[in-house]
């Protein structure tokens, strides 16, 4: 037997020669740098890039975020959570979904040019997005950022949206894509900043990093982060295996490397791998860091440049070093429009219009209905005409806070909850809501329609108040503390005007210093009468008073806490006098106004809207605030921003058992972005609807499907397990019985389920091997049928099973596409499978298609877990290596 070694397609010699637009903006970057003083220079090197008037350079800000959205002070569009998108399993819509936020982008770089704030965050042309990282564990609280647990998947989804935001030429990037985090990164939450994760050359090459090659050879991402937590002993920001190894060396990688936030300077304080701050921007500069995010620009601290200084000041780093980093940079803002000399501004094309448009809302509902995964159903669903009443429960049936999930603007259109979604789809069906009780997972956004003006118009009166004097560009910790105690406003406000509800919008307000006080009064008009919680979320800055009185205040409130708010007795259209004032010191009050409808008996609520019912549907499920990054919240089930158990809360389990103590029939939309505990659930509920967290239209998009207006076609992009206790240590990194390409165990749900109204069937299977056997790549051809009476989308998933070596999978996902048809429509369907998709890893880390018999399957989902699939098989007779 022999082994052969080639580049396969989609792989890089790494020996392509520069494209003549980006070496013409590397020579006017490095014209540009040379014009620059050291002290200008060190400055360009921290997130918070100050302008350089004299050489016409703005302030530029590298922080921003557009995970599912673009984040900014006007409203922007919400699209479901990444872990949604991924159970999609369609990569154009993915690709859509991004070049409308890559749109928004721009508009939001327009608007911060118009108002003069393109020092602050979200104004940039770039954005640290996609996570591609793996969602190993469902312990992880960031995991629904991601696109799930699969290599394969993630890559697909990873390319799509990178070519999304930035366009068909990524030398001439709309907006530059930084996925992220670069690498082996994926909790505990807690121990982020000081893991040391050794990982085996299997693990590292099989599951870690196929989705970062995809994104830098294939999609070409502009930018790339690294991460926090240390590989084999090497912080992740300055490790010579994932930087000058993988990324810059096997992967030619030309663009710039962007921290995590503090990730370099934990090189020092936290991993101790470097023994100051000097060595510590020493260690991530000479491996190719270009640009540091550092929390402190937060608060415009001054002199984080100064450790750059001292370590070229002691020799460690060179003008060199510094320049390179910079020409990267500023090459990528002469490509994205931001500087003029490579093509035109991004301002001549883009402006505040293009922001949450119709049409953007159009695609973030299909983008919601193309997320959902029906997950069981005993025929209940699509509901039937004859149902006339339902009775919606649980914390989340009226919730409007939990569709946004993390990494996203509290501004986007409307938000439409699960019964405000089945009101409009089924208008005339009696749809009502019974109130939980108080809940770990309340504090949805007051909307305009609960307040009202002095003069009666909906939402409340904004005054901004701008701080007496200038403030210092820059602050010491001795000089703000200082200027705090000493700080006082204008007694006139310099804007007054109504607002919508509560929140910081400063930043599209040329008038209103960083420095301010904004103080929003009017009225709160309750819809209906009863018990609510009222408070304010956000933390540091905000105070309420209700009524003449104080109520809550948030000044011991953390970063990532949940909504500070008291119960009180609301009567329905009473005008309740309302006072919130917020202190902004870098921008932005950061303060919400929060509440929730609930009763004192929420069993007791239930059963009286369970007798008039014909059918129950339980909205349930967690908030992004409890599965969060890094979050301050400790209660039963989650710490640290991290779940200790897969569970349902214990509050929501105790009212599904008693809504199905009713006789009525039962279903269960879940709502979260992780996997649950849904073994009760799938022996007792009538239907199961796995919703996630699913952006502005929701609740819309669960009732288009519950209606029947559309066919659901999602699949499960994780394994849905019964217990932690089936896994590994969640700080253990080896995939060995983790994910479905490893656990041995029996799920609840399997990774690619999810049901239909319809159903399909595929033909036999026709397998072309390349020229020179199959080894060199093959072609994987069906007949997919509607074989039901409704159109609708089917996922034809095809998965291999390797020669039983070792390092093998027990089954991959290799190829998925996501096809509609008609009631008896049939379509030829084929995959063509690269030497990469065919191969697996060997135990010490080498790449291969390896030699032997393997079995391909194409069907709904995976073989063996009762859904249609075709299975075939084929062979190769020589090793393939391929390169990292």
């Amino acid at each position: 037997m022999h082994t052969l070694s080639a580049t396969a397609p989609g792989d890089s010699d790494n020996t392509a020669a520069v494209a003549p637009v980006r070496a013409h903006a590397d020579q006017l970057a490095a014209q540009l740098v040379a014009k620059m003083t050291l002290d200008e220079k060190l400055k360009q090197l921290l997130n918070t890039a100050p302008a350089i008037p004299r050489l016409g350079i703005p302030a530029y800000n590298w922080w921003t975020e557009s995970l599912h959205g673009a984040l900014g002070t006007v409203p922007t569009t919400n699209f479901p959570e990444p872990i949604g998108l991924g159970a999609s399993f369609d990569a154009p819509l993915v690709k859509s979904v991004a070049g409308d936020i890559s749109i928004e982008l721009r508009g939001l770089h327009a608007l911060a040019r118009k108002t003069g704030r393109m020092g602050r965050i979200g104004t940039g042309l770039d954005t640290w997005s996609p996570n591609i990282n793996i969602f190993r564990d469902p312990r992880w609280g960031r995991g629904q950022e991601t696109y799930g647990e699969d290599p394969f998947l993630t890559s697909r989804m990873g390319v799509a949206f990178i070519e999304g935001i930035q366009g068909p030429d990524p030398d001439l990037p709309n907006v530059i894509a930084t996925p992220k985090h670069f690498a082996v990164h994926s909790g505990p939450e807690g121990t982020r900043h000081k893991a040391n994760i050794f990982v085996s050359r299997h693990d590292l090459e099989d599951t870690f990093m196929p989705a970062f090659r995809a994104a830098i050879v294939e999609a070409k991402a502009g930018s790339i982060m690294c991460a926090y937590n240390r590989i084999d002993g090497q912080p992740a920001c300055a490790s010579n295996e994932l930087l000058d190894d993988h990324l810059r060396g096997a992967w030619g990688f030309q663009g710039y490397v962007v921290s995590d936030c503090d990730a370099v300077k934990d090189i020092a304080d936290t991993h101790k791998y470097a023994p100051d701050q000097a060595t510590a921007v020493t260690a991530a500069i000479r491996h190719g860091v270009d640009n540091e995010c550092n929390t402190a620009t937060l608060s415009d601290t001054a002199g984080l440049d100064d450790r750059y200084r001292e370590a070229l000041d002691r020799g460690l780093i060179t003008v060199g070093d510094v320049d390179r980093a910079l020409v990267r940079l500023f090459s990528a803002r002469l490509r994205n429009g931001d500087l003029p000399g490579v093509r035109p501004l991004s301002t001549a094309s883009s402006s505040i219009a293009d922001v949450g448009t119709a049409a953007h809302g159009e695609l973030a509902l299909k983008a919601a209905e193309e997320s959902l995964v029906l997950l069981k159903n005993n025929g209940i669903l699509p509901l039937a005409k004859s149902v006339k009443r339902i009775a919606v429960i649980g914390p989340l049936g009226d919730a409007t806070r939990v569709l946004r999930g993390n990494y996203s603007s509290p501004y986007s259109a409307p938000p439409i909850s699960v019964v405000d979604g089945l009101r409009h789809a089924l208008p005339s069906v009696s749809v009502s809501y019974a109130p939980f009780g108080e809940s770990v997972t309340d504090g949805d956004p007051v909307p305009a329609t609960a307040l009202r003006t002095a003069d009666g118009k909906p939402g409340l009166t904004a005054r901004y108040y701008n701080a007496i004097g200038t403030a210092p560009a820059t602050f010491t910790p001795d000089q703000r503390a200082a200027y705090e105690k000493t700080l006082a406003y204008a007694n006139d406000p310099v804007v007054t005007r109504r607002e919508e509800s509560v929140g910081g919008h400063s930043l599209d307000l040329a008038q209103v210093s960083d420095h301010h006080r904004v103080v929003w009064s009017g009225y709160l008009v309750p819809p209906e009468s009863g018990l609510f919680r009222l408070g304010l979320s956000g933390f540091m800055s905000g105070s309420m008073h209700f009524e003449g009185k104080p109520f809550v205040d948030l000044a011991n409130a953390p970063w990532g806490s949940l909504p500070t708010m008291k119960t009180i007795r609301l009567e329905k259209g009473h005008r309740y006098k309302i006072e919130i004032t917020g202190v902004a010191q870098t921008g932005d009050a950061g303060v919400g106004l929060a509440w929730k409808r609930v009763s004192s008996d929420p069993v007791a609520t239930m059963r009286q809207a369970a007798a008039n019912a014909d059918v129950i549907i339980a909205v349930v499920g967690l908030t992004s605030d409890l599965e969060a990054e890094e979050s301050p919240v400790q209660v039963p089930g989650f710490k640290g921003g991290d779940k200790t158990n897969l569970d349902i809360p214990a509050d929501q389990q105790t009212l599904l058992e008693a809504a199905k103590a009713t006789g009525k029939p039962l279903i269960v939309v879940t709502m979260n972005g992780s996997p649950l505990d849904l073994s009760w659930a799938k022996q007792n509920a009538s239907a199961i609807l796995e919703a996630w967290y699913p952006g502005q239209s929701g609740g819309l998009a669960v009732a288009h499907v519950l209606s029947g207006k559309v066919n659901p076609a999602g699949r499960l992009p994780l394994t849905f397990y019964r217990s932690v206790a089936d896994l590994p240590p969640f700080d253990d990194y080896r995939m060995k019985g983790r994910t479905y390409r490893y656990f041995t165990g029996k799920p609840v749900y399997p990774f690619g389920y999810g049901l239909s109204y319809t159903s399909f069937s595929y033909g036999p299977l026709s397998i072309e091997p390349a020229a020179g056997g199959a080894e060199h790549g093959l072609r994987v051809t069906t007949q997919l049928r509607n074989t039901g009476q409704r159109a609708g989308d089917e996922v034809a998933q095809l998965y291999l099973r390797f020669p039983n070596q070792p390092g093998a999978p027990n089954i991959a996902l290799r190829g998925f596409q996501r096809v509609h048809l008609q009631p008896g429509e049939a379509k030829r369907i084929s995959f063509s499978l690269s030497p990469r998709d065919l191969s697996a890893v060997t135990p010490d880390g080498q790449r291969e298609v390896m030699a032997g018999r393997y079995e391909v399957s194409v069907g709904s989902g995976q073989p063996g877990t009762d859904v249609p699939v075709q299975t075939s098989s084929f062979a190769t007779s020589e090793v393939f290596r391929l390169p990292e």
